[in-house]
């Protein structure tokens, strides 16, 4: 099943900058480990903010949430989920045109 995300992350004010800088390097790398394991599959950055809109693949929702737990700005964080499903007008393009990728 696949889900679209809002992320939202709001780090402390008062947190120090090279702890921030140690937080965003734990978070690229287990990103890149989602990435690899096809959990996440695509992510957009939201300009002017800690923000992204992204898509996800897992199971079930707690799988979902169980991935999301281990992102460490997961505690900073506010997400919005909103579960994916095909359109219609997905298979009929597909008939006519073959399946199209999803990382454009």
């Amino acid at each position: 099943m696949q889900f679209m995300l809002r992320i939202e992350v709001s780090l402390p004010p008062d947190m120090a900058e090279d702890a921030k800088a140690a937080l965003r390097a734990r978070e690229h790398a287990r990103g890149t480990e989602l990435i690899e394991q096809r959990t996440l599959l695509r992510i957009w950055r939201i300009v002017g903010r800690i923000a992204n809109f992204s898509v996800w693949q897992a199971p079930t929702l707690e799988a979902l949430h169980d991935a999301l737990t281990t992102l460490p700005m997961f505690p900073y964080m506010k997400i919005d989920v909103t579960p994916l499903i095909d359109h219609p007008m997905t298979a009929v393009a597909e008939r006519a045109h073959g399946r199209t990728e999803t990382h454009t």
